[in-house]
């Protein structure tokens, strides 16, 4: 603006024109308040935050190496298949020092190791030739049925359209690249046409056995969700994952908002539902248990942030209830219901810790009535958390871990 232009306004649009940029100023400060409060805290990483593994930064070889010194441990063999396909015997027949003739009975054996290799790889093609007559008897046309496993239409099998199916779906192979695999590796010419074919007519039995698995976790007491953006057809999708302890259900939908999940489950409620803090994960089920691993990211930002009061006990807290997760099948009930009681007896004291200043480990046995309040990286953790979530459940696998984070 020039300075001949305010003297053009009057006393009232001068009075607005200040007030709309004193407010503007004060919010540009407040936004470089934030940002320089970003600045100062620790990056986000992998190790403490949602950020994909992929966009972390890497170390260099020589720091890499450095930081993960391995430990010297005893030489491990690969072990002998236990039902090879055939047995050699390697005889000496002369002696290598003086061409004296040897036969079996003058050697032992010493080593026995095992050679692997494949099979020349070639498909297997069946030419069917189906016969049709008229029967001697009553003078009537008949076909001979088609041989089972082996009826007319597409000529590729199941064996190969399983094949297919995990190169393209599991392993991320494409058309173009799956087309010129199964042409160079073993010997099958196919068009990408006909691939598609063969994925579309694999979708029909998948659909069952998906209701099968969405059966399995819609009444599971303990059910586990996440959700990812996926790419359909050009379009950004959403990809929820829902575990059980039995199955894994995929939805894809193109929606992120809570209705996917209500739609899933119908009428029915878990007891337990494992999520991260998006809110369309919240109300689903009787108790919703904070994904462990987003925990464990966050208890390791504060840490990088520099709290050594609360962080450092917690995460030692989600550590020790994870490890108890993963025995949880060898575990007898009155074990679990100890391990219940235990970890909610350390919260109690990490929190009391917290709020005074004193190291987990060296907590007094009768702490001050009147604490001050807990760091904000502690509180920042602990705002949404309970003792009964923390706890691994005596009758139910609640320790089931998050999906794609």
């Amino acid at each position: 603006m020039y300075r001949d232009e305010p003297a053009k306004l009057s006393k009232d649009e001068l009075i607005a024109l200040v007030l709309a940029q004193a407010a503007q100023i004060e919010e540009l400060t407040r936004r470089i308040a934030e940002l320089e409060a970003k600045l100062g805290g620790p990056p986000k990483t992998p190790d403490n935050s949602s950020v994909p593994p992929s966009q972390g930064r890497k170390p260099n070889r020589a720091e890499r190496r450095a930081a993960k010194k391995r430990k010297g441990r005893p030489g491990l063999f690969r072990a002998l298949a236990p039902n090879p396909d055939r047995i050699v015997s390697s005889v000496a027949e002369h002696c290598p020092h003086c061409e004296h003739a040897l036969t079996p009975a003058d050697q032992v054996g010493f080593y026995a190791y095992d050679h692997i290799e494949l099979p020349p790889i070639r498909p297997v093609i069946t030419r069917i030739h189906r016969h049709r007559g008229i029967c001697p008897s009553c003078r009537r046309g008949f076909s001979a049925p088609s041989p089972a496993g082996m009826s007319p239409g597409s000529p590729f099998g199941p064996d190969l359209t399983a094949l297919i199916v995990h190169l393209h779906v599991t392993q991320a192979i494409g058309f173009e690249r799956l087309v010129r695999l199964l042409d160079e590796v073993f010997g099958i010419r196919v068009s990408e046409g006909a691939i598609a074919n063969m994925l579309a007519r694999a979708g029909i039995p998948l659909t069952v056995a998906a209701e099968t698995t969405a059966v399995a976790v819609r009444t599971s007491k303990v059910v586990a969700s996440d959700e990812t953006s996926a790419r359909v057809e050009g379009k950004n999708w959403w990809q929820w994952v829902l575990l059980s302890s039995t199955a894994v259900h995929h939805v894809i939908a193109d929606s992120r908002g809570a209705a996917v999940l209500t739609d899933f489950l119908g009428e029915t409620k878990p007891d337990v539902w494992i999520a991260d803090r998006y809110a369309a994960q919240a109300g689903h089920a009787s108790e919703r248990q904070l994904c462990l691993a987003h925990l464990l990211r966050d208890a390791q930002y504060a840490i990088d942030a520099g709290d050594t009061g609360f962080a450092p006990g917690f995460q030692k807290l989600l550590r020790r209830a994870i490890a108890i997760g993963q025995r949880r099948p060898e575990l007898k009930d009155t074990t679990l219901a100890q391990y219940r009681a235990d970890p909610s007896l350390r919260w109690g004291r990490l929190s009391t810790a917290s709020s005074i200043g004193y190291s987990p480990s060296a907590l007094p046995p009768r702490p001050a009535a009147s604490s001050p309040a807990p760091s904000a990286d502690a509180a920042a953790i602990s705002s949404s958390l309970s003792p009964a979530a923390m706890s691994p459940q005596p009758t139910t696998n609640a320790s089931v871990p998050c999906g794609p984070a």
